[in-house]
Formats: C-alpha cells, sequence, structure tokens
C-alpha cells in the first residue's frame, strides 16, 4: 500500500536549511492500522503531508497504492488525494451553514457523482458511525465527538484506498475520544488502512502499529502486543457513569 524508500524533506529560508525528514524508509501494507507518534519537532506532521499527498518530498521514493507520488505534478497529487485517501482532521473541517448529509455528499458532488447515489452513499456512511438519525443535523447541533464522526464518515463515502486521521481526538474529551476510536478500529475490521497520526499515548493502545519518530527520522517501530479494545472501554465509561 504505502512504500517509502529515503525520503528526505528540507526547508529553505534565506541560506538556513532545515532537515525535518532524514532518509525515512517505510512500508506500510494494505489493512494495516498504523499509529504515528512522536514529540513536536519530530516529523511526524511533515510526514504526514508526504503521506497524504499535500506535499511532495525533497529527495527519495513514494509509492502510494502503486501510484508514483514523489514524482506527480501538482495536479497529479490533487487527483491522487481524491481517489486514494480519506481525510480526518483534528478540527472536523466541516461547513458550518450545511448539514452533516451534505457535509459528508460533499467529495462526491466534486466527483461528479448523480444526486440519487450521492444521498443514498452519504446516508450509508452516516449509518456506519452511528448518525443515522442526525444527518439533517449542522455541525453546531452536534456534540465534538458527533462532528468527528460526520467528518470519518465523509472520509468513507468515496472508499479511498487509505484513511489518514490527523489528531483525529485533538479537540474530544477522554469518552468521545475513545468512542471515535472504536469507529476505527471498526473501520479497520472491515479490511481498510488506516493511519493516525497523534502526539497522545493513551490513543497509541488502540492500534496495532506504532511508529515513533524522532529529529525527522524513524526511531521505532513494532507492533502493539494487546491493543485495547475502544468499544468495551466506552461501554464500561457509560456504565460508569
Amino acid at each position: 500500500m504505502i512504500s517509502l524508500k529515503g525520503i528526505k524533506k528540507i526547508y529553505s529560508t534565506g541560506d538556513i536549511e532545515v532537515a525535518a525528514l532524514r532518509g525515512v524508509d517505510l512500508q506500510i501494507d494494505a489493512g494495516e492500522f498504523v499509529a504515528i507518534t512522536g514529540p513536536s519537532g519530530s516529523g511526524k506532521s511533515t510526514m504526514m503531508n508526504i503521506l497524504g499527498c499535500l506535499d511532495r518530498p525533497t529527495s527519495g521514493e513514494y509509492f502510494l497504492d502503486g501510484a508514483d507520488v514523489a514524482r506527480a505534478t501538482g495536479t497529479q497529487l490533487a487527483e491522487i488525494r481524491n481517489r486514494k485517501i480519506g481525510f480526518v482532521f483534528q478540527g472536523f473541517n466541516l461547513l458550518p451553514r450545511t448539514t452533516a448529509l451534505e457535509n459528508v455528499e460533499l467529495p462526491m458532488l466534486y466527483a461528479g457523482v448523480p444526486a440519487k447515489e450521492r444521498r443514498e452513499r452519504a446516508i450509508d456512511a452516516l449509518e456506519s458511525v452511528g448518525l443515522g438519525d442526525r444527518i439533517h443535523h449542522r455541525p453546531k447541533e452536534l456534540s465534538g465527538g458527533q462532528q468527528q464522526r460526520v467528518a470519518i464518515a465523509r472520509a468513507l463515502v468515496t472508499k479511498p484506498a487509505i484513511i489518514l486521521a490527523d489528531e483525529p481526538t485533538g479537540n474530544l474529551d477522554t469518552k468521545s475520544s475513545i468512542d471515535v476510536m472504536a469507529i476505527f478500529q471498526k473501520i479497520h475490521s472491515e479490511g481498510n488502512t488506516v493511519l493516525i497520526i497523534t502526539h497522545e499515548p493513551e490513543i497509541v493502545q488502540y492500534t496495532r502499529r506504532v511508529i515513533y519518530f524522532r529529529d525527522g527520522a524513524v526511531e521505532g517501530d513494532k507492533l502493539v502486543e494487546n491493543p485495547r479494545n475502544a468499544a468495551a472501554d466506552v461501554q464500561s465509561m457509560n456504565v460508569a457513569i
């Protein structure tokens, strides 16, 4: 699914060069559930931008689902993003004046999907994240956790090769965070590839593989032994409350 070889990213400001990534080699197979983590300034955000085709590496090779990303033009990068990646962001990025249904339909509108099919697929996606009864609610009428669920449904609706979530629990309380991770675990169990960029150690426990970044390089890469069951944790919190 993802193959990185010798990925470097150098930012230049006048005569000063800053190496954000220092020759990263990385392989991620289809169907994996991976957390990318590390301290501030470790390179994980730069890695996210490259993985998401939002930026190109200075040098190195990057293949995403067979597409040569490192050498792609701006137009080609946009096409790869639209076809192969579903994004989930910390700030939800929902249109405030449109309903949950309309927000989820938006990527398909840009792709030219007929109206009837757009509606059906958007409703299915919202039902899959437990919001079948909130399809006509606007973002201000939803909790933070529900807004993030809408964002996840929007990412899923185009059936991308990979779901890429950037700090998806960063704006949520503990219960909502675990609830969102339960949805990601469900998405993964259905065979989808999920990558989460996070600085939260608690969130890492719900994934299956953790890649640690420090100083622009991979410091560690290991499987998670006995990942926590987010759905069970949510249930126990409900009982406790």
